[in-house]
């Protein structure tokens, strides 16, 4: 096949792919690849089925497409392809959940000489890099790595990948309790699709969309983050993308437990657990079962909660997630209490999140996007006491309790879980609270106790 037949081939395949018709343009790449001896050609047909498999995905396909695409671009001695090839490498272990692996060949694509892809995928490869971060849990550098790819795309007009760090950063901010910058950042992915998207994947608007609904969700608006899984769902049945239909109904379980409908809730876990399991996504398979645990929790099955979170973290420590590990670790049965009175119940886990670095900061990058902040003069001055807090003091804040105790010495609570603090706002509030209370109340630093601020709250 010459060089003329395999660039149309590889068109007619694009044209099949973007009109659904996905089984038919795999057909058509693979037997470009077969048949071809154009490298450039083969090297492009390798991208195709690298993206296909990806947005299916079949992830471990898309790693070895990946692998022989770095192959073709040796051969082809061009170090823009090298480049590309190694930022597909990434990517396709970033889905695999093998996080520090997709860190070690972003820092090959960073290393490689400057090209002219460089200025064009260096962004795509810091993205990469936050997504892993933030998958190890080391949020400081998944901070800086997303902030690193929204210059990328500010510096190039990228508004496509401005759209994705959106969304990856929406992730982040959930993750560390920051909800209203977990809805901030995907309503701005929102924003750029219908200002720029006419002519994108609709995948942009499915991701958007998902991100929003987990947001929403955690705000406890239900019926909107009800609405906008829907879309996502929508679209993703559309396209045929599993992953996202996961992810969906991970969502959708958590929006029904959230409601106390347990019995819609179980089976939604289930699908998402079995399509999770099926593409290798083994950190969405760690969230499916914190989610079953939650419900077992909310059945007082506490018995079957801690099996499902010892799974948890199992998977958790295997992917290599600090933040999953520890909710796992809290739920073990070794670091559950039991009562000794009343009906023997036992105590609801408490979640304890151990992290050694520092509290993850927006840089001048990330800082214009932000939602408006309260001005430096109108803070109060004694925040400034708060990094000293958050480095040397758990900090509990409960009626009728007792402030500055470490957990293990605090009074148990079987209605609440630990949740950090890392909002200004929140800390105002701690710091006003503590300021109330006196040191008569206990409200004194533990140096002895974990490096994070900490407060008891309603689940």
């Amino acid at each position: 096949m010459g060089q003329d037949q395999t660039k149309q081939q590889i068109e007619k395949g694009l044209q099949l792919y973007q009109s659904n018709q996905t089984e038919k343009a795999l057909q058509v790449w693979m037997k470009v690849l077969e048949k071809s001896s154009d490298l450039m050609g083969r090297f492009r047909v390798l991208g195709c089925l690298v993206t296909a498999h990806s947005e299916m995905g079949r992830y471990k396909e898309m790693l070895k497409f990946a692998v022989v695409q770095i192959d073709t671009a040796r051969e082809l001695e061009d170090a823009d392809f090298l480049l590309e090839s190694y930022l597909n490498l990434a990517r396709s272990n970033e889905k695999l959940c093998e996080f520090h692996k997709t860190i070690s060949y972003c820092k090959t694509c960073l290393g490689l000489p400057g090209t002219r892809a460089g200025a064009q995928l260096g962004g795509q490869v810091s993205l990469s890099m936050g997504n892993a971060f933030l998958g190890l849990s080391v949020f400081q550098k998944a901070l800086e790595s997303f902030e690193k790819a929204l210059r990328y795309a500010h510096n190039n007009d990228d508004a496509m990948l401005e759209c994705r760090v959106c969304c990856s950063l929406g992730s982040f901010y959930a993750q560390v309790k920051d909800y209203e910058k977990a809805l901030f950042f995907p309503c701005k992915a929102a924003e750029l699709v219908n200002d720029y998207g006419k002519g994108w994947s609709l995948k942009y608007r499915a991701m958007s969309q998902y991100h929003m609904a987990v947001a929403y969700r955690l705000l406890g608006h239900l019926g909107s983050a009800m609405e906008c899984c829907e879309e996502s769902m929508k679209i993703a049945l559309q396209h045929g993308d599993r992953p996202l239909q996961a992810l969906c109904l991970l969502c959708f379980a958590d929006i029904h437990r959230s409601r106390g409908d347990l019995e819609t809730a179980f089976p939604r876990y289930d699908s998402a657990m079995s399509i999770m399991t099926e593409i290798g996504n083994r950190l969405g398979q760690v969230q499916a079962l914190l989610g079953v645990a939650k419900c077992w929790i909310a059945r007082k099955a506490l018995d079957k909660a801690l099996d499902v979170i010892e799974r948890a973290q199992d998977l958790a420590e295997e992917v290599g997630n600090k933040q999953r590990a520890a909710a796992g670790t809290a739920g073990a049965c070794r670091e559950v209490p039991r009562v000794c009175g009343g009906d023997g119940a036992l105590l609801r886990p408490v979640w304890r999140v151990h992290r050694r670095e520092e509290q993850p900061a927006a840089g001048p990058a990330l800082l214009p996007h932000l939602p408006p902040q309260v001005p430096a003069k109108q803070r109060d001055p004694e925040l400034s006491q708060l990094p000293p807090l958050i480095h040397e003091a758990w900090l509990c804040v409960t009626p009728g309790s007792r402030c500055g105790l470490p957990p293990r010495r605090s009074c148990s609570f079987s209605t609440a879980h630990w949740r950090p603090i890392y909002s200004w706002g929140s800390c105002q509030h701690v710091l006003t609270t503590a300021r109330a209370l006196g040191p008569a109340h206990g409200c004194s630093p533990v140096p002895s106790s974990p490096p994070c601020l900490f407060v008891l709250c309603s689940s």
